[in-house]
């Protein structure tokens, strides 16, 4: 079986015999793989009314357990951006009743965001089909491949979240 992969490191093969290009049989395939994730997340999430970034907030809040609450801080760490673009993502979210602002009873000057009963359906939802189309990419590789291939992928990403 044939890839596009194989036909640029070929081709590179050819062109820069003096370099390696072995990292492109891994990295490339990544790369690749990573764009037609992107897509298909994109197709599921628009499906249920949702941008990947709304997703990624619903889900950060979703996952901490009831009653599903965050910190704007703590949001902006699990999702990487900026306290503006949080901000800012917040307001939208509460717009558009996926979320709710209340003090923190903790910290009189804070504020928790709290996923809202919609905002919890529409993330479930969204995870759910989300799930059964990752199943589906996966159905040719057996559990023990996928183990094999997390554990991989595992050894390359963590230095990398290390630096973030």
């Amino acid at each position: 079986m044939r890839d596009e992969v194989d036909g640029l490191v070929e081709a590179w093969r050819t062109e820069r015999p003096d370099l390696d290009v072995e990292p492109l049989q891994v990295l490339s395939r990544v790369s690749r793989l990573a764009r037609h994730l992107d897509r298909a997340r994109r197709t599921v999430f628009t499906d249920h009314d949702l941008e990947p970034w709304e997703f990624d907030v619903l889900a950060e809040l979703r996952r901490s357990g009831p009653p599903y609450e965050l910190s704007p801080g703590r949001l902006l760490r699990a999702t990487l951006v900026t306290s503006g673009t949080m901000t800012n993502r917040i307001d939208r979210l509460a717009a558009a009743g996926l979320v709710r602002r209340h003090p923190d009873p903790a910290d009189k000057r804070g504020v928790l965001v709290r996923l809202s009963n919609g905002g919890r359906e529409r993330v479930d939802a969204a995870l759910a089909d989300l799930l059964t189309y990752e199943e589906s990419l996966l159905s040719g590789v057996s559990p023990e491949d996928r183990r094999v291939l997390a554990r991989l992928l595992r050894s390359i990403l963590s230095p990398l979240d290390e630096w973030d």
